[in-house]
C-alpha cells in the first residue's frame, strides 16, 4: 500500500473554492495510486466563525476563566469541524473517505494542555482502515492525553500532526498545503526579487521557520528530518511541485552547496531589545532565573561582564521590565526592533561572511544595534524601521536571486 501523507491549512479549507482546489490534488494522488491521509486545520482565520483565534475570542482571549484544559476542548472543535466538512465533500464526490479526531488517528501525546508534544502514534486503526478507504481525513493540531483528555500541540500543530503520522505510516512523503508556492529566499511581500526555492535540506528550512518564515512549522520538519521522510512545500491554488525538503546529501547532489552561500533570509518583528546592568555573575544568574521563573522567554542573549542583552516579543516589554524594577535591576530599552536571519548551510567555515553583512547594512545607513552567528545562520538586530531596507540590501549582496538560475 502505498501512502502519503496531505496537509491542508486554513485558507486551504475556508471556502467552497478552495476546498475544491485541495480535492483536485487529493484525485490526482489517487489516480497515482495512493491511499491519503488528509490531515487539516480549522476552517479560515481571525473572522471566520471556527478558526481557532475566532473560537478563543468567544471566551474573552486571554481573559478567559476557563482551565488550559478547557481551552483545550474549545480548541479542538475548529479542526474536528473542517474535518467534517471536507470528508462530506470527499463522500459527495464519490470518493471512499471517512473521518477521524486526532485521538481516533492514534495520536497520543504527552498531556500538556494547549502545547502537547506528541509521544507516539498508534497507527493500526489507521492502517485497518485504508485498507477499504482511499482517504482517511485526520483533525490536525490535536491528540490525546495519557488520561483521556484532549489535547492540542499549539501553534503550527496541524503541521505537526502530519509529519508524526506520515512518520508512523512509513509514507512516501508528506505534502503542506498553503497558501504559498513554497519556501522562499525572502518574503516575497517585502523583497520584490524574493525567489522560490526548488530544493532545501531539513536543517536549512528548519533554521528559516524558527527565524520567522512562517510556511512551515520547524517541530514538523524535525520530525520528518529524524525519520529522512521527504516533505514538500506546495500551493493549494497551483499545480507546481513547491519546495522540495530533504536531507542535505541530497540538496548538495542537485547543486553545489559551497556555491550557495545563503539559501535564504528570514526576519522577526516587534521585538523590544534590553540591556540590563549586572554587578557580577550571580546577579546575572538571578535576572535569567527571574525571568524564567515567570515564564518569559529571552532571545538574542549576549552576556559580558557587567550587563546582559537580550530581547523580548514587544507585548511582554513592560512585564519584564517589572519584573526586573521589583528585583532592584536597571533596564534600558530599545523598542520597535526586528531580527533579520541570514541563513545557509554554505556560511560554515567561510570567511568574510559577516563583513559582507556590515558592508551592505552600512551602505545603506542600517545600524546594526546586535549579532550573533552559528555554524548555518548569522542574526543581527536593526530598528523596525529599517528592516525592509535591511533585508533587500542583505539578499542583494548575497546575490541570491542568482544563484538558483543554475540549479
Amino acid at each position: 500500500m502505498k501512502i502519503i501523507v496531505q496537509k491542508f491549512g486554513g485558507t486551504s479549507v475556508q471556502s467552497p473554492e478552495s476546498r475544491q482546489l485541495a480535492f483536485n490534488h487529493l484525485q490526482n494522488s489517487i489516480y497515482q495510486g495512493y491511499k491519503v491521509v488528509v490531515v487539516v486545520s480549522a476552517i479560515g482565520r481571525l473572522g471566520d466563525p471556527y478558526a481557532t483565534d475566532t473560537l478563543l475570542e468567544l471566551i474573552g482571549a486571554k481573559e478567559t476563566r476557563l482551565s488550559l484544559r478547557e481551552q483545550d476542548m474549545l480548541l479542538s472543535v475548529g479542526e474536528t469541524i473542517s474535518t467534517a466538512v471536507f470528508t462530506n465533500m470527499l463522500l459527495e464526490a464519490g470518493i471512499k473517505a471517512t473521518a477521524f479526531s486526532g485521538a481516533q488517528a492514534g495520536i497520543r501525546t504527552t498531556g500538556e494542555y494547549t502545547a502537547g508534544k506528541i509521544s507516539e502514534v498508534d497507527t493500526t486503526r489507521l492502517r485497518e482502515t485504508l485498507e477499504t478507504v482511499d482517504i482517511v481525513v485526520v483533525a490536525g493540531f490535536q491528540g490525546c492525553a495519557p488520561n483521556g483528555d484532549i489535547t492540542t500541540l499549539g501553534r503550527g500543530g496541524s503541521d505537526t500532526s502530519a509529519a508524526a503520522l506520515g512518520v508512523a505510516l512509513g509514507a512516501e512523503r508528506v505534502d503542506i498545503f498553503t497558501d504559498v508556492d513554497g519556501m522562499y529566499t525572502a518574503d516575497p511581500r517585502i523583497v520584490k526579487h524574493a525567489r522560490s526555492l526548488p530544493t532545501v535540506s531539513y536543517n536549512e528550512v528548519s533554521n528559516m521557520a524558527y527565524q520567522g518564515a512562517k510556511v512551515i512549522h520547524p517541530r514538523a520538519v524535525e520530525i520528518a528530518m529524524q525519520a529522512k521522510i521527504p516533505l514538500r512545500i506546495r500551493s493549494t491554488y497551483l499545480e507546481g511541485e513547491g519546495t522540495l525538503v530533504t536531507s542535505q546529501t541530497e540538496v548538495s547532489g542537485r547543486f553545489d552547496v559551497k556555491e550557495r552561500l545563503v539559501t535564504g533570509i528570514a526576519h522577526v518583528t516587534n521585538l523590544t531589545q534590553l540591556r540590563v546592568q549586572t554587578n557580577d555573575v550571580q546577579t546575572q544568574q538571578q535576572a535569567f532565573a527571574i525571568l524564567a521563573d515567570a515564564g518569559i522567554s529571552l532571545d538574542f542573549i549576549n552576556i559580558s561582564t557587567n550587563e546582559i542583552v537580550f530581547t523580548v516579543p514587544e507585548r511582554k516589554r513592560e512585564h519584564v521590565l517589572t519584573l526586573l524594577k521589583e528585583a532592584s535591576y536597571h533596564a534600558e530599552t530599545t523598542e520597535n526592533c526586528a531580527k533579520v536571519s541570514i541563513v545557509g548551510a554554505g556560511i560554515a567555515g567561510v570567511p568574510g561572511v559577516t563583513a559582507k553583512i556590515v558592508s551592505a547594512l552600512s551602505a545603506k545607513n542600517i545600524a546594526i544595534l546586535q549579532s550573533a552567528d552559528s555554524h548555518t545562520t548569522v542574526w543581527i538586530l536593526v530598528e523596525e524601521a529599517d528592516l525592509i531596507a535591511a533585508v533587500n540590501a542583505l539578499h542583494d549582496e548575497f546575490c541570491i536571486e542568482n544563484e538558483f538560475e543554475e540549479e
